[in-house]
């Protein structure tokens, strides 16, 4: 490819995770001459796809202009999976969705048609958009389950036959595809526009359907080996006869699980526990943890014993993490994080009682500030950091149809 196009795409991506810079600054990041960037930025200007954004802070002198993509630039898909739902949203430049998001009840367990499901949602959501096909970039998917970035297989979920899970959907929508691991991507998200970003060593702890953890060292995503690094809810913490969703048993799963917090809020509500959670729709599992989260947040005493309960176990699993890896911040994330601050006493309390106080003094834990479209916006960043390939495997693709 020509080098001028290659540093063309390398200021979009820029652009799209800075989502705001100076000229300097992108010469700067990039490596390159300001007149050469000067340059390109004027062709895009001059397009309409870069726009001016404002003057960058004052560094004591004249304030410099800085420059934004257009919202409209391109579109992502973007898919955020657990075990239950699913959701698609058509994500623009600034990560917001154009369209209303799209909610499909999509079991993943046992599920011999959940790929041919998922695929239809897909096509529908893109046609529904309007959008014409050469607008969007690509299709970025997140979901649990042990995922081989690179092959495009999930090796828990989504059966496939002769292929993998990318290329079955890129051959059916036209559109690259990547997937990854859902705790991957809500650390990715974290990395790119919340709290993780400009930190060194992040654990970002996914509280979902499961406990995931997505890892940043030296400032990159940390996938392990073959992409199956990050198995938190797997760590064998207790003995406590429960069966994890892995087949194991006394798994951190196991006591910390928003599925186990939905399921003793059911049991305890049957035997006659007083609680606001009655007052809140709570018919399935995802409508429990609703209620549970929103009568823990009215002051709800059963309510927060729940919380309490799972945080401390949270906590402990978090102790191992902060004397194997020495991380600055843990961030909880994910679903469950919308409780929000009724997390961290008991986690703290735990990592309190479980860490050596030297290595957990430099340990902060926060609670994420990108609400519950985190693995949305990470989906939509995985398409976004292949902007490059991207360009490149939809001009073949449009070649060969054209």
């Amino acid at each position: 490819m020509n080098k001028a196009i290659i540093y063309q795409k390398e200021i979009i991506k820029q652009l799209y995770f800075e989502q705001a810079l100076s000229c300097s600054a992108l010469s700067e990041k990039l490596g390159k001459s300001l007149p050469l960037t000067a340059n390109i930025l004027n062709e895009y200007i001059n397009e309409g796809s870069i726009l001016e954004n404002g003057l960058a802070p004052s560094t004591g002198g004249r304030r410099a202009v800085t420059y934004a993509l257009k919202p409209d630039f391109t579109y992502v898909v973007s898919v955020a999976m657990d075990q239950f739902v699913t959701r698609i949203a058509i994500m623009d430049m600034q990560n917001m969705p154009v369209t209303p998001i799209k909610k499909l009840d999509l079991l993943l367990k046992a599920n011999k048609n959940a790929l041919a499901s998922l695929t239809e949602a897909i096509v529908v959501a893109i046609k529904e958009s309007a959008i014409p096909l050469a607008k969007f970039s690509g299709i970025g998917i997140g979901m649990p389950g042990l995922i081989d970035f690179d092959k495009g297989v999930n090796h828990s979920f989504l059966e496939t036959t002769d292929k993998s899970i990318t290329a079955h959907i890129q051959e059916t929508t036209g559109l690259p595809v990547f997937i990854d691991n859902d705790s991957s991507l809500i650390a990715l998200a974290e990395h790119r526009f919340g709290k993780a970003k400009g930190k060194k060593t992040v654990m970002v702890i996914n509280i979902g359907w499961g406990i995931g953890l997505g890892m940043l060292f030296n400032g990159s995503l940390f996938r392990g080996n073959n992409g199956l690094a990050g198995e938190f809810s797997h760590i064998p913490l207790f003995t406590n006869n429960k069966l994890c969703s892995c087949g194991k048993t006394g798994c951190l799963e196991t006591e910390t699980s928003l599925q186990m917090i939905a399921e003793e809020a059911t049991s305890a509500l049957k035997k006659g526990e007083l609680s606001f959670i009655s007052n809140f729709p709570h018919s399935n599992a995802e409508e429990m943890i609703n209620a549970v989260i929103k009568a823990a947040s009215s002051g709800d005493r059963y309510a927060i014993s729940l919380l309490s309960k799972a945080g401390y176990n949270i906590g402990r699993g978090a102790a191992i993490l902060i004397h194997l890896f020495n991380p600055g911040l843990i961030i909880l994330s994910g679903r469950g994080s919308l409780a929000g601050r009724l997390w961290l006493a008991p986690i703290q309390q735990a990592v309190n009682e479980h860490c050596i106080p030297k290595i957990a003094a430099y340990t902060e834990i926060e609670i994420s500030s990108l609400g519950c479209n985190v693995e949305l916006i990470g989906a939509a960043a995985l398409v976004m950091e292949h902007y490059n390939e991207l360009k490149l495997q939809k001009t073949k693709k449009t070649n060969k149809s054209g």
